[in-house]
């Protein structure tokens, strides 16, 4: 797989970054005119945060509940092997899974000292600093998608003691042949499969901020907000 192969007989670097800065500046010049075609796609982003968010949550309980069996299984010396392979690879999808929501929540860290400077600083510097993290996000998410691909391609396996069923790598693989044939069969983990949230999580960071570069371009406001801490 080349780094940035073509799609549709142009660079892959054109659908990633020229046309998302491209929406951008028809964002910049149209304006409000954008914003009552815009509000329905908005409304549905906004669902598929929150899912995220709900997503990550599901997995974050899934760290204490596999937690809270491996010491039962060590109080009791009944062998549960896995479990802190499988701790861990819940950890990393509740990390990733959750990137979006926080975003939109205001919930990363923003340095806005310069921001604060005036209202020209505040507007500029705010879609500067966007525009940025967008293109960052969208180089990690390719690069996340590439390491899902070599992972599979080499048929990379954990080296701990965590084993799958087989028909579940069939299931993530889309063979649906093999899904239906139902083998039970244990097999060591694929590096590909805890990888997947990776991928769908740095993913849906990258449409987060260009959508919400398109809304400041749109409406002029911020819609990421701080919550307040009292």
């Amino acid at each position: 797989m080349r780094d940035w192969s073509p799609v549709m007989n142009l660079p892959l670097w054109v659908w990633l970054f020229v046309l998302p800065s491209f929406i951008g500046v028809v964002c910049l010049i149209v304006g409000p005119r954008l914003e009552p075609y815009l509000r329905p796609l908005w409304r549905i982003l906004d669902r598929v945060y929150a899912t995220s968010g709900a997503i990550a949550g599901f997995f974050m309980i899934m760290i204490l509940t596999l937690i809270v069996i491996g010491m039962v299984a060590r109080w009791t010396s009944v062998a549960v092997p896995g479990t802190t392979e499988f701790a861990g690879y819940a950890m990393a999808a509740t990390s990733f899974f959750a990137l979006c929501h926080a975003l939109t929540r205001g919930a990363h860290i923003r340095v806005s000292i310069i921001l604060n400077a005036n209202d020209f600083l505040k507007k500029w510097l705010d879609l500067f600093a966007v525009f940025g993290a967008a293109v960052i996000a969208t180089y990690f998410a390719r690069y996340a998608i590439k390491a899902n691909f070599f992972s599979e391609m080499l048929n990379d396996r954990t080296q701990g003691q965590d084993q799958i069923p087989e028909w579940l790598v069939s299931f993530f693989s889309l063979d649906f042949a093999g899904v239906a044939a139902g083998s039970t069969t244990l097999v060591y983990t694929p590096i590909w499969i805890p990888q997947l949230a990776m991928s769908i999580g740095t993913i849906l960071l990258a449409i987060a901020l260009w959508d919400t570069l398109y809304r400041m371009l749109v409406t002029g406001v911020n819609p990421i907000v701080s919550e307040s801490v009292e």
